[in-house]
């Protein structure tokens, strides 16, 4: 792994123009208040003096961030099992903000091309392609590994250490550690964190990826070809006991990181026999969406079709929004979702049918055909989005049997 000079005069490249580019960011991710109920738009409102103050107490020292407020969510549709999400301060989000873009690009240069997660100019389409790539080349054995509670169990002094061996700004580190000690609020109780990187957090992700850079690069060492995507990875390999030796490697360098591999999602297996990975079920028969993402699709249409809900313009455009999004994420050239996509849209014209009608019943059916939900309701299809390559290498959009219209697909 390439070496460099540790970085020592962070805290004074901070300034008016840096805070501002981090609360332009904080805000288009929009998200919900912290635990002082303040909003980006009430932040927003006396811009200028809340950035000056902010950006004073980050130069000098005085910066203390509030605990997060913790959200337990659902971890899927059909379990009862819950994850907890923290939600910094938006002032707090713009400090872990301001401190990502000082950090990113002194370890950006030095993570591996085989990670994946949250870096520039990167995305899981391009992780999955890669895959399909080794697979390609007759590397057909593959080590599906995750990590157990990666992001609730980095020791702080693994972090900290990662950090320091870049970063000679004390200022600057102390800020970060301030960042993984802030603690949670829930149900009114403070909580401290003694372990784990902030979920919700702005500076999470990279942090997260400065700690596994040394699992990447000991992977590249031995000669495996993988690819990881945050705290998700698969080896690709030749032979199982090649798959057996990388498992052992990984434990080892998880052990010496304080972290270890879940043994429920942690599996040897084969191209053949397919494995899931990043929403996509992969195997040498089919690049398509894994049951689980099924199941996820369908709980969020089933929240607006609800049946004695009313049928109007408002529900089709949210509907849309999330066929769009999926649809645009499950229905790459390299996918073969298509069939799942036509079972999905039928289903998805039953439930509008049913909120139509306020009853289930399939004699409905021959009223309410396909041309009304897309002429007269404006519903776009999964399987409108679908596209292939041709034989000049472009991407093209399928053209449905039933000929829906291609409004709303993006280019």
């Amino acid at each position: 792994m390439p070496k460099k000079r540790k970085v020592h005069s962070l805290t004074g490249r901070i300034d008016l123009r840096l805070m501002h580019q981090a609360f332009q960011v904080v805000k288009r991710n929009r998200g919900a208040a912290g635990i002082d109920k303040v909003s980006v738009k009430m932040f927003e409102a006396n811009l200028d003096e809340n950035l000056a103050a902010l950006m004073k107490d980050l130069k000098i020292g005085t910066f203390r961030p509030r605990p997060l407020r913790r959200k337990m969510i659902p971890k899927g549709p059909g379990t009862t099992k819950l994850r907890p999400l923290g939600i910094p301060v938006v002032r707090d989000r713009v400090a872990q903000e301001v401190i990502r873009r000082l950090l990113a690009p002194i370890f950006e240069p030095q993570f591996h091309d085989a990670s994946y997660g949250y870096r520039p100019q990167r995305n899981c389409h391009q992780a999955i392609r890669r895959i399909l790539e080794l697979h390609g080349r007759g590397d057909r054995v593959v080590l599906d590994a995750d990590i157990q509670g990666f992001f609730d169990q980095i020791p702080h002094p693994v972090v900290m250490t990662a950090v320091a061996a870049e970063v000679a700004d004390g200022n600057i580190l102390r800020l970060v550690e301030k960042f993984l000690t802030a603690g949670v609020m829930e149900n009114g109780v403070f909580k401290p964190t003694t372990v784990g990187t902030p979920q919700g957090g702005v500076i999470s992700p990279l942090l997260a990826n400065i700690v596994l850079n040394h699992l990447d690069w000991q992977l590249h060492e031995h000669g495996y070809r993988f690819v990881r995507y945050a705290d998700d990875f698969v080896v690709v390999c030749t032979t199982q006991a090649q798959a057996q030796e990388a498992r052992i490697l990984v434990q080892q360098t998880l052990a010496d990181l304080g972290l270890k591999l879940s043994p429920e999602k942690t599996k040897i297996t084969t191209y053949g026999s397919g494995y899931d990975f990043l929403g996509y079920h992969l195997s040498s028969r089919s690049r398509r969406m894994r049951d689980k993402s099924v199941q996820k699709f369908k709980a969020k249409v089933r929240e607006l079709t609800i049946r004695k809900h009313n049928l109007d313009r408002q529900t089709i455009e949210r509907l849309n929004r999330v066929i769009r999004g999926t649809a645009q994420y499950f229905g790459t050239e390299f996918s073969t979702s298509r069939w799942t996509f036509q079972k999905l849209d039928s289903w998805i014209r039953m439930r509008l049918r049913c909120m139509k009608r306020k009853r289930k019943n399939y004699n409905d059916n021959s009223k309410l055909r396909v041309g009304y939900f897309r002429r007269k309701l404006g519903l776009l299809t999964l399987e409108q989005f679908c596209t292939y390559r041709d034989r000049y290498g472009k991407a093209q959009n399928v053209i449905p049997r039933h000929g829906a219209t291609s409004v709303g697909v993006a280019r």
